[in-house]
């Protein structure tokens, strides 16, 4: 029965919001209740579940709200703004160049392992072209994602660390053989990128970006609009790129929890570059609706995950979608684990994946002769699809920032999502990195 309200809950959620039936945030609060009372867990109980489920992603939230407010202030004072110059000079006013050079930048960004950071830094340079050029935001989004997916799979970055420590495998051993599928992922994105691109090409042409033909303007004012120019502060910008790398090393380093290092970076970003009070109201003001709209989900998705978690509906699907595995496929657990990861990562949390269902695949394995660091290897070749997931936070940052909605999102990248996957697999078993079987 948890199993069946487990799959019927996600399944439900994901039709009502693809459909536009229901927003993200009613039904990632409405759905899950309404699941957990048809399964007989109501009073106290339910309440429990919700609140472990709200103070879990109690910090992500936190951290988003500062990040997203730090971030405002620096897209604000233009530290970007030399960035969007340089992509300018680089993509002209050709669309095809415009989504290639948003994959390179999301890819480039994405190094850091911190798909929230890569979003808002893409995002802040590239939406202001894409407006201007009448493009598509669902191709910003797209290669954004999946630039970031392949990124994940580095050893900072949550899903290695999380199946290196499940499995007490080295997380160098099960890094390094996967740079070369990494590689042919990095290589896919592009590519997707250049079709994407072309496909815009097609549709839109090519649009001048001059007030007139052959006069120059002012590609501050013209791409980012004139009421924005006010706000910038070129004096400061190395001051605030200072700043910005500091917060980055100390993210890196992890002097202190992320949600604090935002806190303290945001309050002496708008001191320094907006020191008067009224200016500083003006500033969050102005930020107030990103903040909120994200937040709300991120929390919202607090009851989803809390409902999910302490039903022990995840448990329940985990432990039946293992048992579907007929004991002739055991040779091919490193492959079957590859496969499913896709789905298994876009229905639960990259948590209960990791520490939950990966351990028990990776001791089936271990008897037809598949090593733990092969099955950890094999089970990040999901991330892509992954990040798709209604349980993902850094999503609904994503296209909270470039303005779509979240089931347009799903829709237009799930099928993208899986090529790349399928692609790295490939790459993956033509390397060796895991066994296609035992």
């Amino acid at each position: 029965m948890l199993t069946m309200l487990g799959f019927g809950m996600v399944i439900t959620f994901m039709v009502l919001i693809m459909t536009k039936r229901l927003s993200p945030l009613v039904a990632l609060v409405a759905i899950p209740i309404l699941f957990a009372l048809l399964g007989g867990f109501g009073g106290e109980g339910l309440g429990k579940m919700m609140l472990e489920g709200i103070r879990t992603l109690a910090p992500t939230g936190v951290m988003l709200m500062f990040a997203i407010l730090y971030f405002g202030i620096m897209i604000d004072a233009g530290l970007f703004d030399p960035v969007i110059r340089r992509i300018l000079r680089l993509v002209g006013n050709d669309p095809l160049k415009v989504v290639v050079g948003t994959a390179a930048l999301a890819l480039f960004v994405s190094l850091d392992g911190d798909g929230s950071t890569t979003y808002m830094i893409t995002v802040a340079a590239m939406l202001p072209l894409y407006l201007r050029l009448r493009m598509s935001a669902l191709n910003l989004t797209c290669v954004t994602m999946l630039a970031g997916g392949v990124m994940n799979m580095t050893p900072w970055g949550g899903p290695l660390a999380r199946a290196a420590s499940a499995l007490h495998v080295d997380a160098a051993d099960v890094f390094v053989p996967m740079l070369p599928a990494m590689a042919v992922g990095v290589i896919g994105v592009l590519v997707l990128a250049y079709i994407l691109g072309r496909r815009e090409r097609e549709r839109l042409g090519t649009v001048s970006l001059d007030a007139q033909p052959g006069t120059p303007v002012d590609v501050t004012a013209l791409v980012l609009g004139e009421e924005v120019v006010a706000l910038r502060r070129p004096r400061l910008l190395w001051v605030n790129a200072a700043l910005t790398l500091a917060l980055m090393v100390a993210l890196v380093a992890g002097i202190l929890p992320l949600s604090v290092l935002f806190m303290i970076a945001f309050a002496i970003a708008i001191v320094i570059n907006y020191p008067r009070v009224q200016q500083q109201r003006e500033r969050i003001a102005a930020h107030a609706p990103n903040v909120l709209a994200v937040v709300a989900l991120i929390f919202a998705a607090g009851v989803f995950t809390g409902i999910l978690s302490g039903t022990g509906m995840v448990e329940a699907m985990s432990k039946s979608l293992l048992a579907v595995i007929p004991d002739p496929l055991g040779p091919y657990l490193a492959t079957i684990t590859a496969l499913a990861s896709l789905p298994f990562t876009f229905f639960i949390s990259n948590d209960a994946f990791y520490y939950g269902v990966l351990p028990v695949l990776s001791e089936a394995a271990q008897a037809y002769g598949i090593t733990p660091v092969e099955m950890a290897r094999a089970s990040l070749i999901g991330q892509p699809v992954h990040l798709l997931s209604p349980l993902v936070p850094s999503t609904y940052l994503l296209v909270g920032l470039a303005g779509v909605e979240f089931g347009d999102h799903q829709r237009y990248t799930i099928g993208w999502a899986t090529l790349i996957c399928l692609l790295m697999m490939l790459a993956a078993l033509a390397c060796a990195v895991f066994p296609f079987a035992a």
